[in-house]
């Protein structure tokens, strides 16, 4: 379903989720991962997430879940709802401190110089990052800006 490079990313997502290494993601996992990034989704919204399992959400059932939200997911839908993750306002920008942060201390830590790099074309106005425009420059070049 996945090639091998992908699953390996799919583990490294799901450790990172899965904060007390039980083997499962449960509400208090997402409520830990919600923290570090700086949110506080109710418990109501951290159900809704888990009730689109249909038992335990193992590594399995993870991957599972990717493979129907990846399937026949347009890359860019993809790109778009990545950022939408951390823009639970629905505002459709992220402040550009926010990101960087998230960039320097989570997942794969980018230096500040592959952060300058990433932001020297990045749509960027008064500190807000039009994700959306960025998704377009990403895509398409810096014609659609």
């Amino acid at each position: 379903m996945f090639p091998q490079n992908q699953i390996q990313e799919f583990k490294e997502a799901f450790s990172l989720i899965d904060q007390n290494r039980d083997g499962f993601i449960d509400i208090e996992d997402l409520k830990d991962m919600y923290a570090s990034l700086g949110r506080t989704p109710t418990d109501k919204e951290l159900k809704e997430m888990l009730d689109e399992s249909p038992g335990p959400l193992n590594f399995t059932m993870f991957i599972n879940l990717f493979g129907e939200k990846l399937n026949g997911t347009d890359p860019e839908d993809a790109l778009r709802n990545a950022f939408a993750m951390f823009d639970p306002g629905n505002k459709r920008y992220l402040e550009e401190e926010y990101i960087k942060d998230l960039l320097q201390n989570m997942g794969d830590n980018f230096s500040a110089e592959e952060i300058r790099q990433t932001w020297k074309e990045a749509p960027i106005k008064e500190g807000k990052l039009d994700y959306d425009a960025f998704v377009n420059l990403i895509k398409r070049g810096n014609q659609d800006i």
